[in-house]
């Protein structure tokens, strides 16, 4: 079975998003819904069009953009955890979207941001980019709150499972709704 891949889309210094990511992953591993591994933006460089032509050609000469190309074509799915910047998803994962073209296409898509506001916005302005590039968004979609009082004084999660409680039942069924629409795309 190909993984889902779990998209950190932030790449900030300070971030909880790998956090997030690790909880998440932690909730499909121990539901034994999914085979998922993580992606994290910031491990991967992707220059902002770089690329002669369209993604839409899929005809890639940067090797960036060729590895990239085979990760995202290699997965079956994918969650994408996002926090909401200035009510937006991050630029570096609209980059990481825009990339691409038929790699996307087809497959499932779950966003599951977090933020101050749990992400609303975040999620919404992703969702039309999701369905254009052909993915289909799955009817759930987390939103995970998060305070000033979970943060350590540098900025991290101090104890993801105990700031992430509140929402495990509402990924759990996203992470099923998952594994549903693949087991029977499949």
């Amino acid at each position: 079975m190909r993984p889902v891949a779990i998209i950190i889309g932030s790449v900030r210094a300070i971030r909880i998003g790998p956090q997030v990511a690790a909880w998440v992953k932690e909730r499909a591993d121990d539901q034994h819904l999914l085979k998922t591994e993580v992606v994290d933006l910031a491990s991967w460089l992707l220059p902002m069009d770089d690329e002669p032509g369209l993604p839409v050609d899929g005809i890639y000469i940067q090797p960036h953009t060729k590895a990239w190309s085979e990760k995202i074509a290699d997965c079956c799915g994918f969650v994408f955890v996002t926090p909401q910047y200035n009510w937006g998803y991050p630029a570096p994962l609209k980059n990481a979207l825009d990339h691409l073209f038929r790699e996307w296409s087809g497959k499932p898509a779950l966003t599951i941001s977090y933020g101050y506001h749990g992400g609303q916005k975040s999620a919404a302005q992703l969702a039309p980019v999701l369905k254009r590039l052909g993915m289909k968004p799955l009817t759930l979609q987390p939103k995970i709150m998060i305070s000033a009082m979970m943060h350590t004084p540098g900025g991290l999660l101090r104890d993801p499972h105990v700031a992430l409680k509140d929402h495990e039942a509402d990924v759990d069924e996203a992470l099923r709704e998952m594994a549903t629409m693949l087991a029977n795309h499949l």
